[in-house]
């Protein structure tokens, strides 16, 4: 039997599936892209018509979607290329694929971690800006001691200036 992005569609099949330009709509990948994911093994569920147009089942949705959360997240292509051939469904395919899926979580959460740190230096910044706005400061001014403490004992200079030395 041919693997499946060879395989000739049946009717059945051909009434359900997707055409690639529906698939970029739905997914919002470009037909390059699509095209790519394809030639690097990361769509295994690609079908093609009689006359050789991509034909994409139901359940390739999802899987396309999964592939561009493991890539946002930063996920190497030769990583979801492994996921991809550890194959199908099956339960003896399972501890691979996990294994895989579980690691990307721990990096997932680490990066999260990371842009929660960075979102709170961003907030502190802006809340510094609008401070120095509301007392008519340019952020080049000096700023009054005062107005210094005064964001200090709110935590809004944490990791904004550097530390005295003691």
């Amino acid at each position: 039997m041919p693997p499946p992005s060879l395989a000739v569609m049946t009717a059945v099949t051909r009434e359900t599936s997707l055409g690639i330009r529906q698939v970029s709509e739905e997914t919002g990948l470009s037909i390059d892209t699509l095209r790519w994911y394809e030639r690097e093994g990361l769509l295994p569920l690609v079908e093609r018509s009689a006359s050789g147009q991509r034909r994409y089942p139901p359940g390739a949705l999802r899987f396309i979607r999964l592939v561009q959360a493991l890539r946002r997240t930063g996920m190497p292509v030769a990583d979801v290329r492994a996921f991809v051939e550890a194959g199908s469904g099956e339960l003896a395919n399972h501890p691979g694929r996990m294994a895989l899926l579980e690691r990307q979580c721990v990096q997932i959460e680490l990066r999260l971690a990371e842009l929660q740190d960075d979102l709170a230096v961003v907030q502190a910044k802006i809340e510094t800006y609008r401070r120095l706005i509301a007392r008519g400061l340019d952020c080049e001014d000096d700023v009054p001691e005062d107005v210094l403490e005064q964001m200090d004992d709110d935590g809004l200079l944490a990791g904004l200036l550097p530390q005295a030395s003691s």
